[in-house]
């Protein structure tokens, strides 16, 4: 059995422990050396007629002169300069080991503050790409830029890079959104006008019923191309920020939407505890909406059925919608969250199945409010699709 692994070291960490080090090795190889040249440059022993001479005069004193006591043999004085050479070499070594520690404690504490000072710019640059990362909505915070100051070294050119690349992402983001907006727009007017034109050649007197039967089919085509743009429009609006939430519960959402979907042969049942959240309303309702449809489109021709339940779960409030229908390979449910992808990998919807963007939308709509959406594939067939929301306090 593995044990926990260690807790790794912050780079503030490691860079105090190097400048540490570093002085350590530095002090201790610096005081081995001092006290090497120190100790190789002992001094010779005079004999005592030298120190006397050095002390006292030229001549030795006579005989009972009370001077003639310091006057030592050769060999006590030997022993004296020997004991206090080697107090002086204790002495070094001993202090000169506390002094090293008691500075080390000291440089240690500065190169904790100053690989803090130093990597300051960095902590910005981590603090500026986690809110990014960690923003709701796809285009939040992309115009937040790392602010540059002091010299021109690789930590600024490191925070430059970054803007750089920011601003790229920025525009690449705004652009990609303005022109699926704008290319939706452009094909709503002829979408509309296709439609009225094709009303009147169904229902106008004396139409035959191979052009009524043509007519009923391009109708339908057209319908679906009509639910694709106001798909793409929704989803280009689920991936900003939201300018305005309302408190509103999901249960509510849930069992109005649950009770006015059609489901011809099918069971639907709504089993909603309070959940409430902040959000745009219509923007849940849509993903409310979204999902009960998919469960009933996506089901079985008999005995099928379908469950939407909400709840609360601590600070989350939860929306579940499940069904029966056919059994779902597990590496595909991840799959089935990407634009125009259905099961079997199929990206080509038929009128029947719908703009293939419903549980895209659900994503990008869960993920505006900062929540998720995920889903399960039952063994027996069928899909539960969950959704958590930040609950409203």
């Amino acid at each position: 059995m593995r044990g926990r692994p260690m807790p790794r070291l912050t780079l503030r960490a490691r860079l105090t422990i190097v400048y540490g080090g570093v002085f350590i090795v530095g002090g201790l190889l610096l005081l081995f050396l001092t006290y090497s040249l120190v100790s190789d440059e002992k001094p010779e022993t005079t004999v005592g007629g030298e120190v006397n001479k050095s002390v006292l005069g030229t001549a030795p004193p006579k005989e009972g002169d009370p001077t003639a006591q310091i006057f030592m043999s050769e060999e006590n004085i030997r022993y004296i300069e020997t004991e206090a050479w080697t107090e002086l070499l204790d002495t070094l070594r001993n202090q000169g080991t506390q002094a090293l520690l008691l500075v080390s404690v000291g440089t240690i504490a500065v190169g904790w503050l100053v690989a803090g000072r130093m990597l300051r710019p960095l902590k910005r640059v981590t603090e500026t790409a986690a809110r990014i990362a960690e923003a709701p909505a796809a285009d939040k915070r992309l115009h937040e830029r790392i602010p540059i100051h002091g010299p021109r070294d690789e930590l600024r050119e490191l925070a430059e890079t970054f803007n750089r690349m920011l601003e790229r992402l920025d525009d690449s983001f705004d652009g990609q959104r303005t022109f699926v907006s704008n290319a939706s727009h452009e094909l709503r007017t002829p979408l509309t006008v296709t439609r009225a034109v094709l009303e009147v050649a169904v229902n106008r007197k004396g139409a035959s019923a191979e052009v009524r039967l043509l007519g009923d089919t391009l109708l339908e085509l057209n319908a679906r191309h009509e639910r694709l743009i106001e798909g793409l429009l929704l989803l280009t609006r689920s991936d900003r920020e939201l300018s305005e939430r309302s408190y509103l519960d999901l249960a509510d959402i849930a069992e109005h939407v649950a009770a006015q979907t059609p489901a011809e042969g099918l069971d639907v049942t709504a089993d909603c505890a309070e959940a409430p959240v902040l959000g745009e309303p219509i923007l849940l309702e849509r993903l409310v909406q979204n999902l009960v449809e998919n469960a009933v489109r996506y089901n079985t021709a008999e005995d099928g059925w379908v469950r939407v339940a909400t709840r609360t779960e601590g600070v989350k409030a939860v929306l579940e919608v499940a069904n029966s229908g056919p059994v779902v390979p597990q590496f595909e449910v991840p799959g089935l969250f990407e634009p125009f992808r259905r099961l079997g990998t199929e990206r080509l919807a038929t009128a029947s199945k719908g703009a293939g963007l419903g549980l895209s939308i659900v994503r990008a709509i869960a993920k505006a409010h900062g929540g998720e959406a995920t889903a399960t594939a039952d063994p027996d067939g069928g899909l539960t699709v969950t959704v958590t929301l930040p609950a409203a306090p």
